[in-house]
């Protein structure tokens, strides 16, 4: 069993074709079903942050926490929330505002020093979801940092063997597209005890349209 990139373009081209227009940009999703694969087992389960070649419109919200200088950057750099020490502190104990915190933000960087802070206010709620914050390192290019996440997506099993995120949009063009899925199916497959053998079936599909088999 192969897969290479003509493959994915074939099935993009399928995807458009299939695929009535809305009235905005459609996300386009990668569909993994696996098999021989047991969710419940932590070494068998697939929890991989992948950084896309492409970066899709839209892409993944980050929030920093951190104080100084480097909330300073990170607010020139364009980050979509700063927090700082005070409003980390603040979250403490307030449960229904940490959870929304959580849900509106796809990623968390912060500056090394308050991980442990951050462990014990916001642990139960991030890393559950895998968010836990990405510490940055005195000197990095939090920019750099920034860029990098938005151009990720989170490649999971929630409790059946399947693997499902976003590879892209409408507006982009099919290779950049079909690059973004191949990095994720290469990523997924690097993961798995037998390779693509545990790999059942793949599909693209836009957010509103029919799914599409990705012959293998």
């Amino acid at each position: 069993m192969s897969l290479d990139l003509n493959v994915i373009l074939n099935s993009i081209k399928k995807v458009r074709e299939n695929s009535k227009k809305r009235g905005f940009i459609q996300s386009v999703e990668l569909i993994i079903n696996l098999q021989d694969v047991d969710p419940k087992k932590p070494e068998e389960r697939i929890h991989e942050l992948v950084e896309l070649p492409h970066k899709v419109k839209g892409g993944g919200k980050v929030c920093v926490i951190a104080s100084g200088e480097l909330a300073l950057k990170a607010k020139e750099a364009g980050a979509d929330l700063i927090l700082r020490k005070e409003d980390l502190e603040a979250l403490a104990g307030n449960k229904r505002r940490q959870r929304e915190l959580a849900r509106n933000y796809d990623f968390f960087l912060a500056e090394a020093p308050l991980m442990p802070l951050i462990g014990k206010i916001l642990g139960s709620i991030l890393g559950p979801r895998g968010k836990m914050p990405a510490p940055v390192p005195l000197g990095v290019d939090v920019k750099d940092r920034i860029e990098r996440h938005r151009r990720m997506v989170m490649a999971r099993m929630r409790g059946q063997p399947i693997v499902q995120c976003k590879v892209g949009a409408e507006d982009m063009l099919d290779d950049q597209i079909a690059e973004n899925a191949l990095k994720v199916i290469h990523t997924v497959e690097s993961k798995l005890k037998r390779g693509l053998k545990n790999i059942k079936s793949i599909y693209l599909k836009m957010s509103m349209g029919p799914s599409v088999r990705v012959e293998m």
